[in-house]
């Protein structure tokens, strides 16, 4: 027995994850929730398949409702601004849950990753904002450029940023995107520009619905939002009044400190171990 105790304090615990602020100093989490009531729109970063990002959005929404109750919205990348009637008639109950999950044109793992999310919105009474961009159209823009946008029916655009688009095809992000920086030879201009239109719209959905004193928070896929750039620099850009906190989260092999590749990349950043479970 004293031998298996031994073994087992030389071990120490093993935590699900490590938070840190921008710099990689360790950080609370009860300090990232009071940023998170102090902001007006934060921006959290998941890896989509991480249980432990989902988990944690679950939980940080949780405790903003418990601290800004109804001045919360939520909005996230992972449904459709076409779909937003879908989601107002199943919050307004004119819809079942079977209709809702039917047509809403859900991600894969909808049920163990988002759905805990909407159904807390929805039964608490809060907004849920789908901001992205109609798949259709991404692709459109990624196989055949910016210019097939300027085609669409006039109820199409209502579904995406205002026309024409202009952003700074310099930053970090676009250039690795167009097949520059570290991506090398893999990215192309299209998948650069159809990652800006997802970024725009975004931004654009996020400022459509933030009303004065609210604060949105808005589940994203980090690179929308590492190193202050995508979704935020399309909302600084709009109003650079705006308080906005992001959250990044990263993969490590050991969480007991952050990877310097890994700072700057937020403000808070969530550091999880890299043999966590993915969700698929």
């Amino acid at each position: 027995m004293a031998a298996f105790l031994a073994v087992t304090l030389s071990l120490g615990q093993k935590p699900a994850y490590t938070l840190f602020d921008t710099g990689g100093k360790e950080a609370k989490y009860k300090k990232l929730v009071k940023a998170a009531t102090e902001a007006n729109v934060v921006l959290f970063g998941e890896l989509h398949n991480n249980p432990i990002s989902h988990w944690l959005q679950y939980e940080l929404t949780v405790d903003l409702y418990q601290e800004i109750g109804k001045d919360l919205v939520l909005g996230a990348e992972m449904f459709e601004a076409d779909g937003q009637i879908i989601m107002d008639e199943y919050f307004a109950g004119l819809i079942t849950q079977e209709k809702f999950e039917e047509e809403m044109r859900l991600w894969d793992n909808y049920k163990t990753d988002y759905k805990p999310l909407v159904e807390f919105a929805r039964d608490s009474g809060l907004r849920f904002i789908a901001t992205n961009i109609p798949r259709r159209y991404a692709n459109s823009v990624y196989k055949m450029g910016l210019e097939t946008l300027t085609g669409l029916s006039s109820l199409a655009l209502t579904y995406m940023m205002p026309l024409p688009l202009s952003y700074d095809t310099t930053l970090v992000s676009y250039i690795a995107l167009a097949g520059g920086g570290p991506m090398g030879g893999h990215g192309s201009p299209g998948l650069r520009d159809a990652q800006a239109v997802k970024d725009a719209t975004m931004a654009h959905f996020i400022l459509k619905n933030l009303e004065e004193d609210h604060t949105m928070i808005h589940f994203n896929g980090a690179y929308h939002s590492d190193v202050y750039e995508g979704i935020y620099y399309f909302l600084k850009n709009a109003d650079p009044s705006l308080d906005i906190l992001t959250i990044s989260t990263v993969s490590q092999d050991n969480i007991s400190e952050l990877d310097a590749e890994n700072t700057n990349k937020a403000d808070y950043i969530i550091a999880i171990p890299e043999s966590m479970t993915k969700t698929y």
